[in-house]
C-alpha cells in the first residue's frame, strides 16, 4: 500500500512541475486526470514519473454527463493502463443533468473498456451528484457491473453520514468494506450554514455561494473535524491494503508545502 497525492492544484500547465514537487515530498504515487495526461502527452508524463520514482495510482475521467464524456473515458482506459495505473476514476453526473438509464449504460461501457485492458474502474461518490447519499452509493454499485469498485472519499462521505457528526467515519468504512478499492483523504472544516449548503446541492441548487462554500470547507488533514486516526484504524480493521491518496484541492498558495505537511500528518497517524 502506497500513499499518493493529487495533481489537482497544479493543472495542465504545471503538471510536470507538480509531479516533481510530489516526488520531492517522498510520496509513492500520484493521481491525475485523463485530460491532464492528454495535455502534456503520455510519454512526457511517464518520463516525469520515472524521473521521480512515482507510480500513477488513478487517472480520473471527466464528469460523466454525456455520451462524448463516456467515449473519452473509455478511450482513456488504455492510456491509463499503459501508464501502469491500477484504477480508472469515474465522476458521476451532477444532479439533474443526466437520465439514470444513460448513466447506467455509460457505466457499463466504461467497465467493459476497463476490463479489456485489465484496469479497475472506481466510482467516486461526490457531493452534488447522482451518487452522493450513502444509499445512492449502494444503489449504483448494485446497478453497475460487478467489476466497478468504490473510490471512497473522507470529505465527501462526512456530510452525508448523519450518524457520525463527530467526524468518526468508521461505520461508513465498515458499511462499504466489500466495495472500497481506493481511498481519498481530505478534511472538512464546516463553516456557518454548511449543512444548508449541503442540502441545497442535494436538491440540485447549484448557486455560486452554495458550491463555493461547500468546496471551501475542504482543507488539509488535521485542520477540520474528521478523525483520521479512526479512519486509519477502520481501514486496517477491514483489511484494506490498497493505495491511499491525499487530495487537497483548494490550497492554491505554496502547494508543495501543503503536500509535505499533509504527508507528515498522515505519517504521524500511521506511525511511519
Amino acid at each position: 500500500m502506497g500513499v499518493g497525492y493529487t495533481t489537482i492544484m497544479y493543472g495542465e500547465e504545471s503538471l510536470l512541475d507538480g509531479i516533481a514537487d510530489i516526488g520531492a515530498c517522498r510520496y509513492d504515487g500520484v493521481e491525475t486526470s485523463l485530460g491532464e495526461i492528454d495535455a502534456v502527452g503520455a510519454d512526457a508524463f511517464e518520463e516525469q514519473l520515472d524521473a521521480y520514482d512515482l507510480d500513477l495510482y488513478c487517472a480520473m475521467g471527466e464528469w460523466l454527463e454525456t455520451q462524448g464524456a463516456a467515449d473519452r473515458i473509455t478511450a482513456g482506459a488504455e492510456t491509463a493502463a499503459d501508464l501502469g495505473a491500477p484504477y480508472l476514476g469515474i465522476l458521476p453526473p451532477h444532479r439533474g443533468t443526466t437520465d439514470d438509464a444513460d448513466f447506467e449504460r455509460w457505466l457499463g461501457e466504461i467497465c467493459d473498456a476497463a476490463a479489456d485492458v485489465d484496469i479497475t474502474p472506481v466510482l467516486h461518490h461526490h457531493g452534488g451528484t447522482r451518487v452522493e447519499q450513502l444509499d445512492e452509493i449502494e444503489e449504483w454499485l448494485d446497478r453497475a457491473p460487478d467489476s466497478l469498485g468504490l473510490l471512497w472519499d473522507t470529505a465527501h462521505h462526512y456530510p452525508y453520514d448523519k450518524g457520525n457528526p463527530e467526524g468518526d467515519l468508521s461505520e461508513g468504512i465498515r458499511r462499504f468494506a466489500d466495495d472500497i478499492e481506493y481511498v481519498h483523504l481530505k478534511d472538512v472544516a464546516p463553516g456557518a450554514g454548511f449543512d444548508d449548503h449541503v442540502a441545497a446541492l442535494s436538491e440540485g441548487k447549484f448557486r455560486l455561494d452554495t458550491v463555493f462554500l461547500y468546496y471551501n470547507a475542504f482543507t488539509d488533514l488535521g485542520e477540520g473535524v474528521i478523525d483520521f486516526a479512526a479512519t486509519h484504524d477502520a481501514l486496517e480493521e477491514i483489511g484494506y491494503d490498497g493505495h491511499i491518496t491525499i487530495e487537497i484541492e483548494n490550497q492554491t498558495k505554496d502547494p508543495i508545502a501543503h503536500a509535505k505537511e499533509n504527508l507528515d500528518y498522515w505519517w504521524e497517524i500511521t506511525g511511519q
